[in-house]
């Protein structure tokens, strides 16, 4: 170890709730990231010092171990190993709060990566998976896995309760996301989830869950496309997205495989099998939106956060 062990690492942003509505499925978004500098003390204690960046509302973001989901997962890392020494943690945030990019997750995944590069044996990334999951439960008081998993695996991954599974795309297809400038909690998001969902609505949610997968493991844009159709909780959050259903309409007429809600919204995303289909529709969905908003192309089979220094 150098006489000031430090690292540095990126995390990703991510697209969840694909497909199925709920915490199952995500992939990463190249084009936004958050960045974490972790420095390992002598102290054994987990010390956030600073967050910086130029996204709107930084001020906001809690600072406390306990409820900043980067320094709560650096915590459960060192409690996981009983550590005799500690980290301070620096964010550089880049990813919008409230976006339904993935934004809490980043920061998780950003500082525990770096951290765990100051091991003196580090843990594999599966092991990490918890570790982030954890941290993330700072900001949506549950503990899910469809960001902290793409964001240190890569690509599409499937994980729920310990389960996962990675897909591998073809390198060709891409997403378009398109975000809206408002902001949106996942707990209010959450709010239009309470009401009891009937047999009607999830016999077909089934089936079109059944394709989807069935479509990921063969590679298949038309099963794919005939299963990644979310009729059971894009429904009650469409209201919540300004002019949700021409944005999406606006992917489709340009040859998405499907578009939906990416995590709890507001950002919206749609699947396509090249990256200019990509390219034009997202245009054409960031003008669909009644206020402005920001746009990104990513591939489906993602990057993964990683150390930087």
């Amino acid at each position: 170890m150098p006489s000031t062990p430090r690292a540095q690492a990126f995390s990703p942003g991510s697209v969840g709730n694909i497909g199925v509505g709920f915490d199952l499925f995500g992939h990463t978004i190249a084009a936004v990231r958050d960045e974490a500098i972790v420095t390992r003390t002598e102290q054994s204690s987990v010390r956030l010092l600073d967050i910086r960046g130029s996204i709107e509302g930084i001020a906001t973001i809690p600072r406390s171990t306990e409820t900043n989901t980067a320094a709560r997962a650096v915590q459960a890392l060192c409690d996981s190993l009983s550590l005799p020494f500690g980290f301070e943690i620096e964010l550089i945030k880049g990813i919008p709060l409230n976006a339904g990019l993935g934004g809490s997750a980043s920061s998780a995944v950003a500082a525990l990566v770096a951290a765990n590069a100051l091991l003196d044996t580090p843990l594999s990334r599966d092991a990490l998976i918890p570790l982030a999951v954890e941290g993330e439960f700072a900001s949506s008081q549950s503990r899910q896995t469809d960001n902290v998993a793409p964001m240190l695996l890569g690509g599409v991954v499937f994980a729920f309760e310990g389960q996962v599974q990675r897909f591998e795309l073809p390198a060709t297809w891409h997403a378009a996301v398109a975000r809206p400038h408002i902001s949106l909690r996942t707990l209010d998001s959450r709010q239009v989830l309470r009401e009891p969902f009937g047999l009607d609505l999830i016999t077909p949610h089934c089936a079109n869950l059944t394709r989807f997968v069935l479509g990921l493991e063969r590679c298949d844009a038309t099963l794919i496309a005939a299963g990644l159709r979310d009729v059971l909780v894009e429904p009650r959050r469409a209201a919540l997205i300004p002019n949700f259903h021409a944005v999406q309409a606006a992917a489709l007429e340009h040859g998405a495989l499907g578009c939906s809600i990416s995590g709890a919204g507001p950002s919206v995303f749609a699947w396509f099998t090249d990256a200019d289909r990509a390219h034009a529709a997202a245009s054409a969905m960031a003008g669909e939106f009644t206020v402005p908003s920001d746009t990104f192309v990513t591939p489906i089979n993602g990057i993964r956060a990683e150390r930087i220094d």
